[in-house]
């Protein structure tokens, strides 16, 4: 009877043999994380600047890059009608004035996420001027802004004025994001790079009331109060910025037809050096004083709110000579880390891109392509001696309140960036003027939305260790044939 039972009991030792082989072998096969795709979030920012509103929709991976999320553009929409600022007598207009884009925004955000999108809106320079002119009318405008972002279904964050260093600061970010400067993704390597800090580039912003330079200079920043500090990728960055207001674009236009029609007071005939010859503009005195740029008083000009007639000369090199006159190069001494004004500057460093107003002006003078300093001053020269026939003729389609202005515009664009910020024959090479950078708009919202990522949770993806099917399928099958096999043995042991 015992040598009956010792087949019966070979084929259970063989049966755990079996599983125990079958264990090992699936404990040695290799396990792989299995991720499961990271959630989509969304995210919008308001640039309230000085002339115009723009709105812009992002949207990023929750499964963050070295705590900086990847985020792209997904929607760019243009508000009608003035800034916010320019609707200081009839505030409730300020808000109404976002609905048709924050409309377009909720089409592109799938419902279901609507209710977690952040929201911001900043303001610029020209609420910056209308806090500076009266606070409690810029809180006013603000306020409306705000109970009009209340009523959509976002997770509305807030509405501010930005500072002017802000700014400059977060266009820095997004110059340096979308040209892959922080982190760039290695095929080969199958990771992400860091570029050689050598590849940051500066910014260079020309707005409507205010205009920014930033960028990583070689040293250390001796002024804090020009230095800026993020930490992107997981890397730290010092760099210079200083905004200037009252020398955006706008605002300069304005300071300049006062100063001549000061110069020539009590004149209400004037002659505008950078206006098309045959071109005349009819202003009103009292518009010097809707801004603190131009609102300071001057015993030369007229008592009252009369009228001058500015008359075009088309005379480039004293359009050229009247608008240095605009900056104070004197209060710089001998400093040659200094740009007027007194304010300090450590010596330039690498690339720049210009956007903005330096871009659009220098597109219409098809001088967006590095070509050499001297090509964009005959450029210049040559605009500003055609007439406002020739002009009005050549361009019918441009804007007939913009045209004569570009010959003032492409100075003041000159005198910034030699006189004020050291530009010269060889560095001039380094500046790019560009306005998109693939499919995304350079301006300062979403270097914003992007430093404002940190600030939102990473959600981790949920990850489980597993192996291939095919794997699972075999390992299965074999586990319950030996079952089977073992069972069965039992069985017939019992029997027996």
């Amino acid at each position: 009877m015992m040598a009956n039972k010792k087949p019966f009991t070979s084929a259970i030792i063989g049966t755990l043999v079996a599983l125990s082989i079958i264990a090992l072998v699936l404990s040695l096969v290799k396990v792989e994380d299995v991720t499961l795709p990271p959630m989509v979030k969304y995210g919008m920012v308001f640039d309230a600047g000085s002339s115009h509103t723009s709105l812009f929709v992002y949207e990023w991976d929750s499964d963050k890059e070295n705590d900086t999320g990847v985020v792209s553009q997904t929607l760019s929409c243009d508000v009608q009608g003035p800034g916010i600022s320019s609707y200081a007598y009839d505030p409730p207009r300020a808000g109404d004035s976002l609905r048709e884009c924050l409309d377009k925004a909720l089409k592109v955000v799938p419902a279901a996420k609507q209710r977690d999108v952040p929201a911001y809106l900043g303001a610029t320079a020209g609420m910056r001027l209308l806090r500076e002119q009266n606070s409690s009318v810029a809180d006013q405008v603000l306020a409306e802004v705000t109970k009009t972002m209340q009523e959509y279904p976002v997770d509305f964050k807030g509405a501010r004025i930005l500072t002017g260093e802000e700014e400059g600061a977060y266009g820095w970010i997004t110059i340096n994001y979308l040209l892959d400067s922080f982190t760039k993704f290695s095929p080969k390597a199958h990771m992400w790079l860091r570029p050689e800090v050598a590849n940051i580039f500066g910014a260079l912003d020309l707005g409507g009331a205010s205009t920014q330079i930033s960028f990583m200079p070689e040293g250390s920043v001796l002024n804090q109060n020009e230095a800026s500090k993020f930490t992107l990728y997981g890397y730290n960055y010092n760099i210079y910025t200083h905004s200037y207001l009252c020398y955006g674009q706008n605002e300069m236009l304005k300071r300049l037809a006062k100063e001549l029609i000061a110069a020539s007071a009590p004149s209400t005939r004037v002659y505008h050096p950078c206006y098309p010859k045959g071109y005349t503009e009819t202003v009103r005195l009292s518009a010097f004083r809707a801004s603190p740029c131009t609102d300071r008083s001057d015993a030369r000009l007229p008592v009252g709110d009369s009228t001058v007639t500015l008359e075009g000369r088309g005379n480039a090199s004293g359009c050229l000579a009247a608008v240095r006159e605009l900056f104070n190069f004197s209060a710089c001494g001998q400093s040659r880390d200094c740009t007027f004004d007194g304010v300090y500057q450590p010596p330039l460093r690498g690339q720049f891109i210009a956007f903005s107003a330096f871009y659009y002006n220098f597109k219409f003078l098809n001088l967006t392509e590095g070509q050499p300093l001297a090509t964009a001053r005959g450029a210049i020269e040559q605009l500003c001696t055609r007439s406002w026939e020739d002009l009005s003729s050549s361009y019918p389609k441009e804007d007939p309140k913009r045209l004569p202005k570009y010959c003032a515009n492409a100075n003041y664009i000159l005198t910034l960036l030699l006189d004020a910020y050291k530009f010269n024959e060889t560095s001039w090479k380094n500046i790019i003027f560009q306005m998109k950078a693939g499919s995304a708009d350079v301006g300062w919202t979403l270097g914003y939305m992007l430093n404002l990522t940190n600030m939102i949770p990473a959600e981790a993806p949920t990850r489980v260790k597993g192996h291939m099917p095919s794997l699972w399928a075999a390992a299965i099958t074999f586990i319950i044939l030996s079952l089977v096999l073992g069972l069965t043995a039992l069985l017939l042991l019992l029997w027996v």
